[in-house]
């Protein structure tokens, strides 16, 4: 059994299994809640875009998640990334699980702490079908795309691009680009000097992120 908050006893607590997938299924229905926990998505990058983007899949009960990170949490990713003090130093992928897992203890949570590169692409990705690019570095976004479409163009991804600055919050948009590629962001905010990346912008970029993921899943299955 997973690890949990200690009751009176010392020992670990965790509501059942039931009752949190009946909890989820009041909420959105028996038949969506089938169609989420069924889901695989991978979230490639766990900084501002990605461990927001994670965490709501795993609220969403999105039954198994991929997270892909090779950085470490530390004191200047507070301002917009999903972490607490007590985090600080550790792994991303392992400070995202943890968080995760007091979501929700049952999701079926992978992490792999690497970078990714054009060579592990088909092998990081190959069991998951919905990808969500949340990477920082343009050059590395362009290499994440390039090699999802190279490599499984049937695969849905669902990338960000200019999320920088605060304010103009409808000039984040949701594009369709290809049939299973989409864009979500402005296209052009960059970061600098006094427009850098503030949690509550690149918070509504990732929300639009998952929440296409949430709509194509529960549209297809």
């Amino acid at each position: 059994m997973p690890e949990g908050r200690k009751s009176q006893s010392g020992a670990p607590h965790f509501p059942a299994r039931e009752e949190i997938e009946r909890a989820l299924s009041e909420r959105h229905t028996p038949e969506v809640q089938r169609k989420l926990s069924a889901a695989r998505a991978a979230v490639a990058g766990l900084g501002g875009l990605g461990s927001n983007i994670a965490l709501w899949l795993a609220r969403l009960g999105v039954g198994h998640i991929l997270l892909v990170d090779f950085d470490r949490v530390d004191l200047s990713n507070l301002n917009r990334q999903q972490y607490f003090l007590r985090h600080l130093g550790m792994e991303k992928t392992a400070a995202m699980t943890e968080l995760l897992r007091e979501v929700n203890p049952y999701l079926d949570v992978r992490a792999v702490c690497c970078r990714v590169t054009e060579e592990n692409i088909p092998e990081l990705f190959r069991e998951w079908d919905y990808i969500l690019e949340a990477f920082d570095r343009p050059e590395e976004k362009a290499m994440l795309v390039n090699g999802i479409l190279e490599h499984f163009p049937e695969k849905t991804l669902i990338a960000a691009s200019g999320m920088a600055g605060i304010g103009r919050s409808k000039a984040i948009q949701t594009r369709k680009i290809s049939e299973h590629f989409y864009l979500c962001g402005d296209g052009c905010s960059e970061s600098a000097p006094g427009a850098g990346l503030m949690a509550p912008r690149v918070a509504l970029c990732a929300a639009h992120q998952a929440n296409l993921a949430a709509e194509l899943i529960i549209e297809r299955a």
